[in-house]
């Protein structure tokens, strides 16, 4: 796995180190990280070396990127509003193409994701789906064993050696046929407090996205795939080009050739919906498809307009793909990604199959299914699930479209034409908040900030699995409804009394359910301080895994 430029690059190569080395003057990486198993391999010399390198020559262009993303939300806080750029124009309106897909990202008809932990991540490759997105973000809590874990768990999955035994005493390995693997590291706005490169936290994206590559992207080349990414929570076609220079320094570096890298950009923030088609083309040779990231999508819309005064959104359960403004979003995405020939992947299907109770567990497929319908007869090429047990559903409406086609990408969309004011018509959406929908979004709060904080990222939650995202949203509106003075049906004003007395509520319901003296119940009050600073802050909270990294080891 040495590449030209990195001595002693992949975990193998320079050997195993000892713990005082892991600390050097000579390169000023410092990982101030516990020594779990994997620290030695993981965090090779090499592999420090090339992530410092990574870090300190486009950490700068990070930090300015996110000094912009401060601008453009004051200029909205000032009144101003979002629209698709002037200075772009010529992008939009001219007539390119991104480079084809590779032959294993040609058919994405049913995409599973979840995050690295060992037993997951062989299921997930062996569940029959097309492909695997490996998650240290929205699914991941990123405490430091789980980001040193998971980066081992991909380098032996990679090398096909990786397997898992059952404190029951079963066995897991991967099948002889498995989905294609691609990763998704944690955004830009996100540090990585264990590895300091002179002094100073580094990017948590560079080093999700290095470590991968640097382990892995030439043992993938020799075995006829690539190293694949997922982009997520990027703002403007300027933090895609930032991607693309990184790929292009990664390329260089290991020895790969160009284009071999390639990325899905997940369109999950408002302000990306209006630059879809900059963001293709900033990543032209490493761009392989946009990913309708729904809920963060939905969460960015009432974050991004936050301190303006409006309607409210109604209760998460009706903020549906069917409304307006997200109709508007969609249809966009797969019209844009089929004139540049790229994929369009659709969202993320989060039931959990009740397998004690059939019945209620068909009906919520029903719905699935009704999804996964709408998305391949829009045009979709694929689509997402976070269950093996969905993987047939998605498949079966997919089938039905495609055939024997690997995807859709002759439907050009012609007949799209979305307007800024489309993409922002949330009054489509609704306004009723109800007092369910209240309760529902303080119980899914609490109780994923809870796992959370124990290590685990992706909770099952009332038969849906809850990650960031979703999480984002129940905090968000709890936020939009108190400060805004949300109107109940029958009148009653979401208040800060009424909210503390749910959430005390909720607490102990989940407090009843926990097992006395368990790692959760001794973290639940821990999750209610964060809540409470996330709900009843004057000011909205960027991320909650901003204030929530702080509480983690």
């Amino acid at each position: 796995m040495t590449g030209p430029g990195v001595p002693g690059a992949g975990s193998d190569a320079a050997g195993a180190v000892a713990a005082d080395a892991l600390s050097t003057a000579q390169d000023s990486v410092t990982v101030v990280g516990a020594m779990t198993p994997h620290v030695d391999t993981v965090l090779s010399p090499g592999a420090r070396r090339f992530v410092a390198m990574l870090h300190r020559r486009f950490n700068p262009t990070r930090e300015s990127l996110l000094r912009r993303r401060a601008e453009v939300q004051a200029h909205i806080d000032a009144g101003g509003s979002l629209d698709f750029l002037a200075d772009t124009a010529g992008v939009r309106a001219g007539q390119w193409t991104v480079t084809p897909a590779p032959h294993d990202l040609t058919n994405r008809r049913v995409e599973i994701t979840g995050p690295t932990d060992r037993k997951m991540l062989i299921n997930a490759l062996n569940s029959g789906a097309t492909g695997y997105m490996a998650d240290f973000e929205d699914a991941n809590s990123p405490t430091w064993e789980n980001m040193v874990e998971g980066q081992a768990n991909l380098r032996d999955a990679v090398a096909g050696t990786i397997s898992f035994t059952n404190p029951d005493g079963r066995v897991y390995a991967l099948d002889d046929r498995v989905a294609t693997l691609l990763v998704r590291p944690r955004g830009w706005h996100l540090v990585e407090k264990h590895v300091l490169v002179d002094g100073q936290p580094v990017s948590a994206s560079l080093f999700d996205a290095g470590l991968f590559l640097l382990h892995n992207a030439v043992q993938l080349r020799d075995r006829g795939s690539d190293p694949y990414f997922y982009l997520p929570k990027m703002q403007s076609h300027l933090e895609a080009r930032l991607w693309n220079d990184v790929f292009d320094v990664a390329e260089a570096e290991l020895g790969l050739a160009q284009g071999s890298i390639r990325a899905t950009v997940l369109i999950e923030t408002l302000p990306a919906a209006f630059e879809m088609d900059e963001m293709l083309y900033e990543l032209r040779s490493h761009s392989a498809a946009l990913n309708a990231g729904r809920w963060d999508y939905m969460f960015s819309s009432v974050k991004t307009f936050a301190s303006r005064d409006g309607d409210v959104f109604p209760d998460r359960q009706k903020l549906t793909m069917t409304v307006p403004f997200m109709r508007a979003y969609t249809e966009l995405l797969v019209r844009t990604c089929h004139r540049r020939g790229a994929h369009a992947i659709g969202g993320m299907a989060a039931l959990i199959p009740n397998r004690r109770d059939a019945e209620a567990t068909e009906a919520a497929l029903a719905g699935v299914r009704a999804d996964k319908q709408r998305e391949a007869g829009d045009g979709f090429d694929g689509t997402w699930v976070a269950h093996p047990d969905l993987v047939g559903v998605a498949r079966e409406e997919f089938d039905r479209v495609l055939g024997a086609q690997p995807n859709q990408l002759g439907r050009l969309r012609e007949d799209v034409d979305v307007s800024a004011a489309q993409l922002l018509d949330f009054a489509s959406a609704g306004h009723v908040v109800t007092e369910t929908g209240l309760r529902n979004n303080v119980s899914v709060s609490l109780r994923y900030l809870t796992s959370w904080l124990a290590g685990n990222g992706a909770v099952a939650v009332f038969n849906l699995m809850e990650d960031v995202a979703t999480a984002e949203i129940a905090r968000s509106q709890l936020w939009q409804w108190l400060h805004r003075g949300a109107a109940l049906p029958g009148g009653t004003r979401v208040s800060r009394a009424m909210l503390t007395e749910v959430e005390a509520d909720e607490a102990a319901k989940f407090r009843a359910e926990l097992p006395p003296g368990s790692h959760e119940a001794g973290l639940l009050e821990e999750a209610r301080s964060l809540f409470g600073g996330l709900v009843y802050s004057d000011t909205f909270v960027e991320f909650l895994t901003l204030p929530g990294y702080e509480l983690l080891g």
